[in-house]
């Protein structure tokens, strides 16, 4: 069972200090700092993009994880590497030759991840399994912080890690992480949990250090190791 990874997602910070609040939730304990990349086309809101994330990749030394919810995301890989990305996550819906996308990130230094949006069966992954890092399992469908969890991707995420095997994949969750998921998700078999509001709400990084601690504590509580 490899260690749970806890990866803030800065979508939910306060943007108008974003290099201070990763430096907080760094501190705080994070083990990643999850980038939620937006287009305004493949979802409806707009975030931001690799000038941005060149500029407070100074503020971290961990894992930058960028997620990229965008058209066309082979036209982008080049700037999220960079720009400092450490792994860069496609979703199977944008990509129209998957293998090659994937191996392009691979061949930029990245690691490379595939998410898959809540409506999107698994199935697409098994040629890809042995070329890829990771597998995000979205448990809200992309687009907007805040959303509830979505229960049914709880079994979705037992079969990925049963297709997954005995292979070095992550598996991550995004939407709707809190105390009342972690565990459930963990127990599933996510190794890598993306959490937003759970963690960002508060008014410093003692406060993000404690919700960190409480979503540790939810999935030791399941019975699953964490870091």
């Amino acid at each position: 069972m490899k260690d749970i990874i806890i990866a803030p997602s800065i979508l939910a910070s306060n943007f108008g200090k974003l290099a201070t609040e990763i430096t907080a939730v760094d501190k705080a304990g994070a083990d990643w700092i999850h980038l939620d990349i937006m287009d305004g086309h493949f979802v409806p809101n707009l975030s931001f993009g690799p000038p941005v994330i060149k500029v407070v990749r100074g503020a971290s030394a961990k894992v930058f994880d960028v997620h990229l919810m965008v058209s066309n995301p082979d036209r982008h890989l080049e700037s999220y590497a960079e720009a400092g990305a450490d792994f860069i996550t496609v979703h199977a819906e944008a990509c129209l030759q998957l293998e090659r996308t994937v191996s392009r990130i691979r061949e930029l230094g990245c690691r490379a991840g595939v998410a898959l949006k809540p409506d999107t069966a698994p199935d697409c992954l098994a040629f890809i399994l042995d070329r890829i890092d990771l597998v995000l399992v979205m448990t809200v469908n992309p687009g907007f912080g805040g959303q509830s969890f979505i229960s049914a991707m709880v079994g979705k995420i037992a079969i990925v890690k049963e297709m997954i095997g005995e292979r070095d994949i992550l598996i991550q969750v995004d939407g709707g992480i809190n105390v009342e998921t972690a565990g459930v998700v963990a127990a599933a078999g996510a190794n890598a949990l993306v959490a937003g509001t759970a963690i960002f709400s508060g008014k410093d990084a003692s406060a993000y250090a404690e919700n960190i601690t409480a979503i540790r504590q939810a999935v030791v509580s399941s019975g699953i190791k964490g870091q």
